[in-house]
């Protein structure tokens, strides 16, 4: 019983910083324009 007074908070704290880490990559667009690197690789010379 008392492994669940240590595995809840850090269950939350691993997702915060799950959720801290899609927010970021969201606000520095990268999922922007999903198929530009595609056709960018595909273009290559």
């Amino acid at each position: 019983m008392d492994i669940l007074f240590l595995l809840i908070p850090l269950s939350v704290a691993l997702v915060l910083v799950i959720l801290g880490g899609l927010w970021w990559a969201i606000q520095g667009g990268q999922f922007e324009e999903l198929e530009g690197e595609g056709e960018r690789i595909l273009e290559h010379d």
